[in-house]
C-alpha cells in the first residue's frame, strides 16, 4: 500500500512541477501550416533529442497507452511467464468495451495474436484481456503500468487502464512516450518485429490494416503505434532506420491522421539530415511541464466530416455514384501530375445526404492555391466543370456542393 501511495505522490509532484505551456501550435504541411500538439525526435542509441516542440506538455495518450501494455507483455515473455502460444481468454468485461475486435466471451486467442492485433487494429478488448491474463484485473494491471512508467523515468505518466480509452488518470507527454519507445527498442529487440505487423488473418477474421506510416515511409519505417481519441486527436509514435541509424518520432494532437503521417515523414527526414555532434539535450534532460491535457476535437465535432486541411479544394462536380466520382477524382489527379504539380491533393468525396446519398461531390482537397487555380483554368478551357473552394467555405452541411 505504501508503495502505491508513493507512486501516486511522485506522479502528482511531476504533474505539478511547472505551469502549462503552449500545447497546440502550427506545424508546416505542403500546402500551409496546420495545428498540432507536441512532437519530438530522439536517437535511441544516444538519447539525444534532435527536434522537439512542447515535448513536456501533458497529453492524453489514447491507444499509445498500448505501448506500455505491450512493454509489460514483453517483460512477461522474457521472464518465461508467457509464451507466444499462451492462451488469452476474453472476459465479459473485455468483450463489452468500446472499439473491440469482437471475439465472443469465453473464447481466446494467443499472446502472439493479441500482440499483432494491438498493432494492426488496436482493439481495446484485446488490451484488457492481456491485462487480466497478467494481473488478474485491469485496475491491478494499470497500477503495474504506472509503476513501470516511474521505473523507466516517465516522470509525468499515469495510467488508469490498459487500452487508452478516455479516463482522467491517463496522462503522458511526448517526452515520456519517447522514453518508452526507446525502452521498447533497447529492452526487447527480440520482440520488436511485432510492431511491423500489417494485415493478418485470425481464423476467418481479417485484422488490419496496420500502421499507415510504415507503408508511407517505406523502406525506412519499421513500426510502432498510432492512437486516437477525441481529446487527444490523432497521434503517432514511429520509428525508422536509414543508413544503419534508428530514430524515433512522436507526433501528437493532429485533427486528421493523414496530416499526422505526412508531418512525421517530414520530421524524420529533417532529423536524419541534421549534423548535431551529439550536443543537443538528452531526452531524460527534457522537463515535463505539469500542464493539463488539452481537448483537441470537441465531442460535438468528433466523427463529423470536417475540412481541416490548409490548402484549397478543386470541386469537379457531382455524380450519381461514389465510383463515378472517384474516377473523376483520379482523372483530376492525373491532370495535376501532367501539369507538374508535386503536391498531390487528397481524396474528398462528399455525399449529398447520409445514410442514403443520391449524389457524390468529387473534390481534390488540400492543394496549393496556384495548383487548384491552374487545374480549374485547364478544365474550364476544356469546357469541363471545376471550381476552387477555400477551406472556410467547406463547412457542414456542405450545401455549396449541391445546388
Amino acid at each position: 500500500m505504501k508503495s502505491r501511495l508513493l507512486l501516486a505522490v511522485l506522479a502528482a509532484l511531476a504533474l505539478a512541477a511547472a505551469p502549462a505551456g503552449a500545447q497546440i501550435a502550427p506545424v508546416p504541411s505542403p500546402s500551409g501550416p496546420v495545428p498540432a500538439g507536441p512532437y519530438l525526435v530522439v536517437d535511441p542509441a544516444t538519447g539525444e533529442t534532435l527536434l522537439q516542440q512542447n515535448a513536456g506538455a501533458a497529453w492524453s495518450p489514447a491507444s499509445l497507452t498500448k505501448l506500455m501494455t505491450m512493454y509489460i507483455v514483453f517483460e512477461e515473455m522474457k521472464a518465461g511467464r508467457l509464451a507466444p502460444a499462451t492462451p488469452v481468454p476474453i472476459s465479459r468485461h473485455a468483450h463489452d468495451v468500446e472499439s473491440p475486435l469482437g471475439l465472443p466471451v469465453g473464447s481466446s486467442l494467443t499472446v502472439e495474436q493479441a500482440l499483432m492485433a494491438m498493432v494492426a487494429r488496436s482493439p481495446n478488448d484485446i488490451a484488457i484481456a492481456l491485462a487480466e491474463r497478467i494481473s488478474g484485473s485491469e485496475p491491478q494491471f494499470a497500477e503495474r503500468m504506472t509503476a513501470t512508467a516511474v521505473r523507466l523515468g516517465m516522470t509525468a505518466t499515469r495510467y488508469g487502464n490498459a487500452s487508452g480509452l478516455p479516463k482522467p488518470e491517463n496522462v503522458t507527454t511526448a517526452r515520456d512516450l519517447g522514453v518508452l519507445a526507446t525502452a521498447l527498442v533497447r529492452d526487447f529487440p527480440q520482440y520488436y518485429g511485432y510492431f511491423q505487423t500489417r494485415e493478418f488473418m485470425l481464423g476467418k477474421l481479417k485484422v488490419g490494416p496496420g500502421v499507415k506510416f510504415v507503408e508511407l515511409y517505406s523502406p525506412y519505417a519499421d513500426g510502432l503505434k498510432t492512437g486516437f481519441i477525441c481529446a487527444s486527436g490523432f497521434n503517432l509514435v514511429g520509428s525508422a532506420v536509414r543508413d544503419g541509424r534508428r530514430l524515433i518520432g512522436v507526433a501528437l494532437g493532429f485533427r486528421r491522421g493523414d496530416l499526422r503521417d505526412e508531418f512525421m515523414i517530414r520530421l524524420l527526414d529533417e532529423a536524419f539530415a541534421l549534423k548535431t555532434g551529439g550536443n543537443r539535450p538528452k531526452i531524460w534532460q527534457l522537463r515535463n511541464e505539469g500542464s493539463t491535457p488539452p481537448f483537441v476535437i470537441p465531442y460535438g465535432e468528433c466523427g463529423t466530416i470536417r475540412y481541416d486541411m490548409p490548402g484549397d479544394a478543386a470541386w469537379l462536380g457531382n455524380y450519381p455514384t461514389w465510383a463515378t466520382a472517384k474516377k473523376v477524382f483520379d482523372a483530376g489527379q492525373a491532370a495535376l501530375a501532367a501539369m507538374g504539380t508535386t503536391v498531390p491533393g487528397k481524396e474528398w468525396i462528399l455525399p449529398d445526404k447520409y445514410p442514403k446519398p443520391t449524389r457524390q461531390a468529387a473534390i481534390i482537397a488540400d492543394l496549393p492555391s496556384e495548383a487548384a487555380q491552374k487545374l480549374c483554368a485547364d478544365y474550364r478551357a476544356r469546357k469541363l466543370f471545376c471550381e476552387v473552394k477555400k477551406a472556410a467555405e467547406i463547412t457542414p452541411p456542405f450545401g455549396i456542393f449541391f445546388r
